[in-house]
């Protein structure tokens, strides 16, 4: 391993992102190496913690790297859509989540077709998006939709309303905030086989305290290298919306993750991740306040002075 950057010593807080880099470091020089589910193996450490306060407009965004903040934003507002397809994603140039459907493709048709060609086909064609763009019950399905049964006799179950979670937690924050189950879960047990990709980020439980919202994440495994950035922004995001719908000022955003991995093909990666230091702060403005959680758009946020280090490249294992 290369010689990586060494924290400076300095009288002011310390930039959160060095809470990032020592994990980072302490997963590729001591993690327990293994095999995974995708043959690509990894290190991993078993849970760790977090946290960035969102006072004054502060949002994490990695400044070791580049992280596509907006990109991050369209598929939060897609998974409060309830949508489980990638065609809305696909039409607007995000391809987070088309390497799914596309292995699934490859494999059932034996066509290489190339995932820019897949997604131009999921975007020109509903049919065909309809037959292979669909990922299953994954997040927003479980959000706002979550399934329930109910009894019509001799045995029988109809399928009941779907529960809104997202709702339910923005209408318990407003009447009852010094509860303990503001809480919106994605780990269906009953549905995880129906899903391209079980929820990693799976469990967020929100807590009020002196009028400021915060947000505790619990994400099962996670992917330091690529996932990590997205998902701590996304977390910051939602926090920053249902504070705005709550009339509520934002307080912290806590990330713990469960399994917590870098890819042994990241090497290159982390060497260069780890040579550089975080510097600078983004924040970020939310311009109009919508009607409901539901209805804010990509134009509704403004980042200012985000100015990261140059963007690293690394392949994704599915």
């Amino acid at each position: 391993m290369t010689t990586t950057a060494l924290r400076t010593a300095a009288t002011a807080t310390p930039h959160w992102e060095w809470q990032y880099l020592d994990l980072m470091r302490r997963i590729w020089e001591q993690g327990d190496e293994r095999l995974d589910r995708t043959g690509v193996g990894t290190r991993s450490v078993f849970g760790a913690t977090i946290r960035f306060d969102l006072s004054g407009g502060a949002m994490p965004l990695l400044t070791t790297k580049r992280v596509y903040w907006k990109t991050a934003t369209r598929e939060m507002l897609w998974f409060l859509t309830g949508n489980t397809n990638i065609r809305p994603l696909c039409a607007q140039g995000v391809e987070i989540w088309t390497d799914w459907p596309l292995d699934r493709y490859r494999r059932e048709t034996g066509e290489e077709i190339s995932r820019k060609d897949f997604s131009a086909r999921i975007v020109a064609d509903e049919v065909f998006a309809e037959a292979w763009g669909d990922l299953g019950p994954v997040y927003g399905k479980q959000w706002v939709d979550w399934d329930t049964y109910e009894p019509v006799g001799e045995g029988l179950f109809r399928r009941g309303p779907g529960i809104n979670q997202v709702a339910q937690v923005v209408e318990s924050l407003r009447g009852n905030p010094g509860s303990r189950r503001h809480i919106i879960e994605g780990w269906n047990v009953a549905e995880l086989d129906s899903m391209a990709l079980p929820p990693c980020h799976k469990t967020y439980q929100f807590h009020v305290a002196d009028g400021r919202l915060s947000c505790l994440l619990y994400q099962r495994s996670c992917d330091l290298g690529l996932g990590f950035a997205f998902n701590m922004w996304s977390l910051a995001l939602l926090t920053r919306m249902m504070a705005q719908q709550c009339n509520l000022e934002p307080g912290e955003a806590v990330w713990t993750g469960g399994d917590v991995h870098l890819y042994l093909n990241h090497a290159a990666l982390v060497e260069e991740q780890l040579s550089r230091e975080p510097e600078g702060e983004a924040t970020m403005a939310i311009l109009r306040r919508p009607d409901s959680i539901f209805d804010y758009r990509i134009e509704d946020f403004e980042v200012a002075g985000y100015a990261p280090q140059a963007h690293i490249a690394a392949p994704v294992a599915v």
